[in-house]
């Protein structure tokens, strides 16, 4: 007859269990572990805050990847005095450690809705300037799945993409353009429409439209060129002819309002922007001419089969919600106001 206990133990256990198969079990909740303490470590760049970022001491972080190094038969961490990195070895297997967690949280998802209501944890990242409107997705989304968060991350175009394609994001609020990001799926919600909001004693404030030429001469507060909002206004005033100098430059919508709302500079804004700002007292929206080509802002999910359920569920929400036209209205009512 077989014996089926395990040598080197004292009752033919394995970690505790009767068999082998809660060894498994450990096994994969060890290696999973370890997968995400060498996530945090590529993200913090630094073993203690990696650490305290898993809520672990340093030299248990430091074990465990040290241990998924010898099972691997790799060197993943180069080390000095300090983290210098990751080898290229570990560079890939910080690549399927992205992948194997997000499937993992895809799972947990996938049994959670099966078994009663969606719950976890969406991981939405949105640029700066779709922000704005983001409440009009996640506000529904709450709403419909009440056991269900949500993570929403302002981020630059390009570090969606990153984030996208390292799974660190389940959907994302960005342009559909030439920088979009590789092997997602996108859903259109609205078209890019750009204001000149001025103080209402300005020179171009009683126009009903007005000329790209003729706002690169007045002064300006406008984001800075790292961001993809700002890169294509800059295209759209060289299709005009003209050069835009901003007096004022930064990375965010909200500090662009505050100097904005000063009286002493104009700005080009989406009209996206008026759903949660509005427009300050003593300023105005006027129209401006329309570009050749306006710039489409969607949701982007990474193309994989099955898709992340929470992400799925957002789109489920997507197709309820009339983002566009809910923005249109908005932009109408302020320009339908008179200036003071």
């Amino acid at each position: 007859m077989a014996d089926n206990t395990v040598a080197g133990t004292v009752d033919g256990t394995v970690d505790g269990t009767v068999d082998g198969r809660g060894a498994d079990a450990t096994s994969w909740r060890v290696l999973l572990r370890q997968l995400e303490y060498l996530v945090a470590l590529a993200r913090e760049r630094h073993f203690a805050r990696a650490a305290a970022a898993c809520h672990v001491s340093q030299p248990s972080l430091s074990a465990a990847i040290r241990k998924l190094e010898r099972e691997l038969g790799v060197a993943i961490v180069q080390r000095g005095r300090k983290f210098e990195g990751l080898t290229p070895e570990g560079e890939r297997v910080l690549q399927w450690a992205h992948r194997i967690l997000a499937e993992c949280d895809a799972l947990r998802q996938d049994l959670s809705a099966m078994r009663d209501s969606l719950s976890g944890v969406l991981r939405m990242g949105a640029i700066p300037t779709a922000l704005t409107a983001a409440s009009l997705l996640t506000a529904p989304f709450c709403e419909r799945h009440g056991h269900a968060r949500v993570s929403l991350f302002s981020l630059s175009s390009r570090e969606i993409s990153r984030q996208m394609a390292e799974f660190e994001l389940d959907v994302a609020m960005t342009y559909l353009d030439d920088e979009t990001p590789a092997h997602v799926r996108t859903t259109v919600l609205y078209e890019e429409r750009y204001l000149l909001l001025t103080p209402d004693d300005g020179r171009l404030a009683r126009r009903d439209i007005v000329r790209w030429a003729e706002v690169a001469a007045i002064p300006l507060c406008l984001l800075s060129p790292e961001m993809r909002n700002r890169r294509i206004l800059d295209g759209i005033f060289h299709e005009a002819g003209a050069v835009v100098v901003p007096a004022i430059e930064t990375d965010t919508v909200s500090a662009l309002y505050a100097h904005v709302a000063t009286h002493r500079w104009s700005s080009v804004i989406s009209h996206a922007w008026l759903h949660m700002f509005g427009v300050p007292e003593g300023m105005r929206v006027v129209r401006l001419e329309r570009p050749a080509t306006a710039p489409r802002v969607g949701l982007v999910i990474a193309d994989r089969d099955p898709e992340p359920v929470l992400a799925r569920a957002l789109l489920d929400v997507t197709r309820e919600v009339d983002v566009r036209d809910a923005l249109d209205r908005v932009m109408a009512r302020y320009l339908a106001s008179p200036p003071s």
